[in-house]
């Protein structure tokens, strides 16, 4: 029948990304604190903390404090199981580094970031640290679960 206005399901409107977060930024996330590990930290360590803790990720830090890469644990602990990894090696050993270089620059996210920034990130990357302006200290680890909670919590 032409004419009609009804639509389908199919045609609804998507809400546009500012309006989806309605100026939300990180903090309002409210993200538990940030569980990272040295680089010289035991994998058995770091598996036993991160089922703890269920976290799937972890950060690994330098001597500094920087943030230098991450663990995925699942991957560790299959290494670990198929006797690829001893109990006693370090973190550093089996970490992903984080690229930085001039084509790939650091992404800095606070919390101050805008929800919308902290999306586009996700859509390229598992996970964003949540770091101070300084980039001394990591705050806090942000997911896609963060943010798809964040929005059925506020009801957007």
């Amino acid at each position: 029948m032409s004419g009609s206005t009804a639509k389908s399901p199919l045609s609804q409107e998507i809400l546009p990304t500012e309006d989806k977060y309605r100026g939300a930024v990180v903090e309002d996330l409210q993200l538990p604190p940030a569980f990272a590990l040295p680089k010289s930290e035991p994998i058995s360590r770091a598996i036993e903390l991160a089922y703890e803790r269920d976290f799937s990720h972890i950060p690994v830090l330098g001597g500094n404090r920087r943030p230098l890469g991450y663990v995925d644990v699942a991957e560790l602990k299959s290494k670990w199981e198929a006797g690829q990894a001893n109990p006693d090696d370090r973190v550093e050993q089996y970490m992903t580094k984080f690229v930085r270089s001039a084509c790939q620059p650091y992404s800095l996210i606070t919390p101050g970031t805008p929800l919308e920034e902290l999306e586009r990130f996700l859509e390229n990357n598992i996970f964003a640290l949540v770091t101070d302006w300084d980039r001394k200290f990591v705050l806090g680890v942000a997911t896609r679960q963060d943010l798809e909670s964040f929005v059925s919590r506020r009801g957007f």
